[in-house]
C-alpha cells in the first residue's frame, strides 16, 4: 500500500512556521505594550464596578432611594457646571488608573517551601508537646500546625528567623531539662550555625525563638563612661540591659550596651572568675579590666602562664608587682593578705574613733591572678603550699577592705580550684566555644541560647551573682608588644597606659650590682600602710626597660 505524501504546508520546512509564530508574538507584545493604558483603565473601570455592586448590596433598603436621589442631584450639578462632564470623565478615568495598576503581590502566607518546614517542626515536636490522655491534643500527628505556630518569620533563603510555639499547659516548662529539650530539638531543626534565643513565657504557655546577630567585635579598648566602682567586662544585645554608653565604633562613636560590673563596699559580686579554652580571650579581658581599674586603684599581677602578656604594665604607675614564679606569686599575695587584714583593722578603727576611713584603705586594691592552676602546679612540685591558699582573706574580706580578686583559667583546671574560690567569686564570665554543660557548669544555669561552632576571641557569656545570662564580647585589648597586633589597637592600648615610675635610684643601684639579686619582698606592718616593693634578680638590665 502506497504511502500519501504529507501536505505541502508540512513538507517544506518548519523555518517558515517559526517565523510566523516569532512574527505573531512580537506584534501581541507590541500591541500589548501599546493598548496597556487602556487595558489598565478597564481593570480599572470593572474593579471599580465591582466595589460599588458591593457597596450597593449591603446597603440596606430602605436608604436605597435616598442614596439614588442623592445620586442624581450630584450628577445634575455636575452636568450643570461648565466643563463638568469633561472633568468628571477625567477623574472616572484617573481613578480607573490608579485602581487598576499592577501591583506586587503581597505574601499573606507561607510558601510551599517554608510550609513544608513548619509541618516538618510541627511533626517533630508531636512525641514532646503531646499525651496520651490528652482528648483533644495540640499537637498530634498529621495535626493542624496552624494552631501551634502562631507567628513566624522566614529570611531570604527560606529559613526560619522568628518562631512563636503555643503549647500545652501541662508541658514541664519549669524543669530545665525539658526546656533544654525543646532549644536542642529548634536548634537541630532550625538550621544549625546560626544562634537561638529562647524566650519562656510560662503564664501564656508560648515558646518565642528567634534568631540572633552577631555582636560586633570592631570596638576596641578605649575610656568608657562609667562612675567609680564600675567596670565595663563587654557588650551585650540591646534588649539585655536598660543602659548604653557612648563607644568608639570604627571611625563613628555611637551608643552600645554594656555589662557593667559593680565592686567596692556594696558590691554584691565583689570577685570575678572567667573561664575559656586557649584563644579564648580570658587574657584580653583580664587586661581591658587592668586598664580600667588602673584609673582609681593599684593593681597586682600573677601571670601563672609566664608568656610575658602583661610586660606592658611593668613598671607603670599603679601597678604594684607583675610576677610570673611560683616564689614572687607566693610572696606577693602573703603581701595582699597582710594588707587586706591591715585595711580591716584600719577602718575598724577609724569607725570605732568615729572618723573616715584613711585614703589609703579607700583607694581599691585590684588582685589579677592568670591562670592560678599552673601557679599551683609548680608550687607543688617545689614543695610549696597552693597560692589559693593565700586568697582565702582577700577572698573572704576584701568587699569590706576595698579588695578585688579577678581570675582567669582554662576548663581543663576547673577541678584545681578551692571551695574559697568557687564560693566567693559570684560574678562569672566563659569564652570561647564551649558546650551547654560547660556553660552551666560555670554560670550554674545553662543559656538562653545556643552555642555556636565559630566565635571571634572575646566572645561568651557573663553572669553577675543571680542576673540572667547575657551574652559578652569583650573590647579587643591585644598585648601592644605582640608583633601580629595592628597599630590601632597598639596605640589605642599603650594610650591608656600611665605613665612609668620614676626609677633612677633604681637603676644606678641595679648597675653598681655584679651579682644577681635575690627576689625579696618587704610585708608592711598591719598598723603602717607601706607600698609593695620587690628587688628582681637582673643581670645586665635596667628596671624598666
Amino acid at each position: 500500500m502506497a504511502r500519501r505524501p504529507l501536505p505541502r504546508i508540512l513538507s517544506s520546512g518548519s523555518a517558515p512556521i517559526a517565523r510566523s509564530r516569532e512574527f505573531a508574538r512580537t506584534a501581541t507584545d507590541n500591541a500589548t505594550d501599546v493598548l496597556h493604558p487602556l487595558i489598565t483603565i478597564t481593570r480599572g473601570l470593572r474593579l471599580l464596578a465591582g466595589a460599588g455592586r458591593q457597596k450597593w448590596a449591603a446597603t440596606p433598603k430602605d436608604k436605597r432611594g435616598p442614596a439614588l436621589f442623592s445620586v442624581a442631584a450630584c450628577l445634575l450639578v455636575v452636568a450643570m457646571i461648565p466643563y463638568g462632564s469633561v472633568i468628571t470623565l477625567v477623574a472616572v478615568m484617573g481613578a480607573a488608573a490608579w485602581k487598576g495598576r499592577e501591583r506586587t503581590p503581597v505574601k499573606t502566607g507561607p510558601d510551599e517551601a517554608e510550609t513544608g518546614r513548619l509541618r516538618s517542626l510541627y511533626e517533630a515536636l508531636v512525641p514532646c508537646f503531646s499525651a496520651a490522655e490528652d482528648p483533644s491534643p495540640l499537637f498530634a500527628h498529621g495535626g493542624d500546625w496552624d494552631k501551634a505556630f502562631s507567628g513566624y518569620e522566614f529570611d531570604g533563603d527560606g529559613r526560619l528567623t522568628r518562631l512563636r510555639v503555643t503549647y500545652p499547659a501541662y508541658f514541664t516548662d519549669s524543669e530545665a531539662a525539658s526546656r533544654s529539650r525543646i532549644e536542642r530539638l529548634l536548634h537541630a531543626k532550625s538550621g544549625r550555625g546560626r544562634e537561638y534565643h529562647f524566650a519562656w513565657d510560662e503564664e501564656g504557655n508560648q515558646l518565642v525563638m528567634t534568631v540572633l546577630g552577631a555582636l560586633p567585635t570592631s570596638i576596641g579598648a578605649q575610656r568608657f563612661v562609667t562612675a567609680p566602682g564600675e567596670t565595663v567586662l563587654g557588650f551585650t544585645d540591646c534588649d539585655a540591659v536598660q543602659r548604653t554608653v557612648p563607644v568608639r565604633d570604627g571611625d563613628a562613636t555611637r551608643d552600645a550596651p554594656p555589662v557593667v560590673w559593680r565592686t567596692g563596699a556594696r558590691s554584691t559580686e565583689p570577685h570575678l572568675l572567667a573561664v575559656g579554652q586557649p584563644g579564648s580571650g580570658t587574657t584580653t579581658l583580664m587586661r581591658s579590666i587592668a586598664l580600667q581599674a588602673l584609673q582609681h586603684g593599684d593593681i597586682l599581677i600573677i601571670e601563672g602562664s609566664g608568656t610575658g602578656e602583661y610586660a606592658c604594665l611593668t613598671g607603670r604607675d599603679g601597678v604594684l608587682a607583675v610576677e610570673c614564679g611560683p616564689a614572687g606569686a607566693l610572696a606577693t599575695l602573703e603581701w595582699a593578705a597582710h594588707e587586706t587584714e591591715r585595711r580591716l583593722i584600719a577602718a575598724n578603727r577609724a569607725r570605732q574613733s568615729g572618723h573616715p576611713a584613711p585614703d589609703d584603705i579607700r583607694r581599691p586594691l585590684w588582685i589579677l591572678l592568670d591562670r592560678p592552676g599552673v601557679l599551683g602546679h609548680l608550687a607543688a612540685a617545689d614543695g610549696r603550699p597552693d597560692p589559693q591558699e593565700l586568697l582565702q582573706v582577700p577572698l573572704r574580706h576584701g568587699r569590706a577592705a576595698n579588695v578585688t580578686v579577678v581570675m582567669t583559667d582554662q576548663f581543663d583546671s576547673l577541678d584545681a580550684l578551692g571551695e574559697t574560690v568557687r564560693t566567693h567569686t559570684r560574678a562569672r564570665v566563659v569564652l570561647g566555644h564551649c558546650s551547654r554543660d560547660q556553660v552551666e557548669s560555670v554560670l550554674g544555669v545553662e543559656p538562653h541560647t545556643t552555642p555556636t561552632p565559630d566565635v571571634p576571641p572575646g566572645r561568651g557569656y557573663a553572669r553577675l551573682g543571680t542576673g540572667p545570662v547575657l551574652r559578652l564580647q569583650v573590647p579587643a585589648t591585644p598585648d601592644p608588644y605582640d608583633e601580629a597586633t595592628s597599630e590601632a589597637q597598639r596605640q589605642a592600648v599603650l594610650g591608656l597606659l600611665p605613665e612609668r615610675q620614676a626609677s633612677a635610684e633604681a637603676a644606678v643601684a641595679v648597675e653598681a650590682v655584679e651579682e644577681p639579686v635575690p627576689v625579696e619582698v618587704s610585708v608592711p606592718d598591719p598598723a603602717t600602710p607601706r607600698p609593695l616593693t620587690a628587688a628582681v634578680a637582673v643581670e645586665g638590665m635596667k628596671v624598666g626597660d
